[in-house]
């Protein structure tokens, strides 16, 4: 069995982040969201990854490289633009040939993995297993409609009036089946090949489609709220362990992990919290689900259920959070005087200013 691997994208929730990141490699305590997805993969016993690339194939490739840190031989497959994600397949069609494989969103999160939903696959070889989550508003997703015996009847990406609850989770299993597919269907009015209809399609064409619909967390990173959720997550598993310096003056708290060479003075950490290497925490707070990358300065600064991205720095300032600071960004108190705001913004920045 195969895996791929779907990174390409734009990531335009994430802006202006993903302005200068591939949207897949920002991180969730302090590890990028793509290295969850890959070792899930690994766990589950697949080795033969293809990954889908965009326009960030280049800082994927750096981060991924051949795949053997996670285990995984990878094979990169470039898309010339994020036509949709039965696209992907078509593009993969010479890398999967006729092998079962998993279909795998590089921005998404599971926890627990899917080794199980794997072996249920290999077991009973359905042509298409989906997973399904319960969510507040479907409209945003590709929906579920499930007949009587729980059996998928019908699916609809992005439905103006769903007809279930159910969302798709970006997990797909498929045999060969859906090659004849993603070959058979047209670009929605998004113009794009959508996996939903596809799915369809197999339906239609009288093929076994199953669901599982999953209780567990899952989320979609594709925007910051759930990006901090993630992170909120992961960071309630942290073991904590001190690996760096913590002075006589510094109070740490709960579960909190002080990576090698970081340096902590004179604050109060209260877990969960993840301090990277090389980080330098003085005469600060850093509040529970926060963390703090490589290379970061806080001083004399409050911040809490935050990721701060590699060599940020926060200065003199009163409380940060809910936040995502980027990388090498530099937040300071604003002057006294002159009473006016003084700015340089990227393309889609969003700033609040108290007047």
């Amino acid at each position: 069995m195969k895996a791929l691997v779907l990174s390409g994208g734009a990531g335009t929730r994430l802006r202006p982040l993903t302005h200068t990141s591939a949207k897949q490699l920002v991180p969730v305590a302090n590890k990028p969201v793509l290295f969850y997805g890959l070792e899930a993969i690994a766990d589950a016993g697949i080795t033969e990854v293809g990954i889908v690339v965009g326009d960030t194939a280049e800082e994927i490739r750096e981060a991924v490289g051949d795949g053997s840190k996670f285990g995984l031989q990878v094979t990169y497959i470039p898309q010339s633009a994020p036509l949709g994600l039965a696209h992907a397949v078509v593009i993969a069609r010479e890398f999967l040939a006729d092998d079962d494989f998993v279909m795998y969103l590089g921005d998404n999160f599971i926890v627990g993995g899917i080794r199980g939903l794997v072996e249920a696959f290999q077991a009973e070889r359905p042509a298409a297993q989906i997973l399904l989550t319960e969510v507040s508003d479907p409209r945003a997703f590709g929906v579920a409609e499930l007949g009587p015996d729980g059996r998928v009847v019908g699916l609809e990406e992005k439905p103006e009036f769903p007809k279930s609850n159910l969302a798709l989770v970006g997990v797909y299993l498929f045999t060969s089946a859906v090659h004849r597919a993603v070959r058979s269907i047209e670009p929605s009015w998004r113009g794009e090949l959508e996996i939903t209809h596809a799915l369809q399609w197999l339906i239609d064409a009288r093929e076994d489609v199953r669901s599982t619909t999953i209780s567990g967390y899952w989320k979609d990173t594709g925007n910051v709220t759930d990006m901090l959720e993630v992170n909120r997550s992961v960071l309630e598993l942290a073991e904590p362990h001190t690996r760096g310096e913590v002075d006589e003056e510094s109070e740490i708290i709960g579960r909190v992990q002080i990576d090698e060479g970081a340096r902590v003075t004179g604050s109060r950490i209260v877990g969960p919290v993840v301090i990277g290497q090389g980080a330098v925490v003085s005469g600060s707070y850093i509040g529970p689900f926060t963390s703090i990358s490589r290379d970061c300065r806080i001083v004399d600064s409050e911040i809490e259920f935050s990721i701060v991205l590699d060599g940020a720095s926060v200065r003199g300032v009163s409380r940060v959070e809910a936040s995502i600071i980027g990388r090498h960004a530099e937040v300071t108190p604003a002057p006294a005087v002159p009473a006016a705001h003084r700015l340089v913004l990227g393309d889609h920045s969003k700033v609040q200013i108290s007047s």
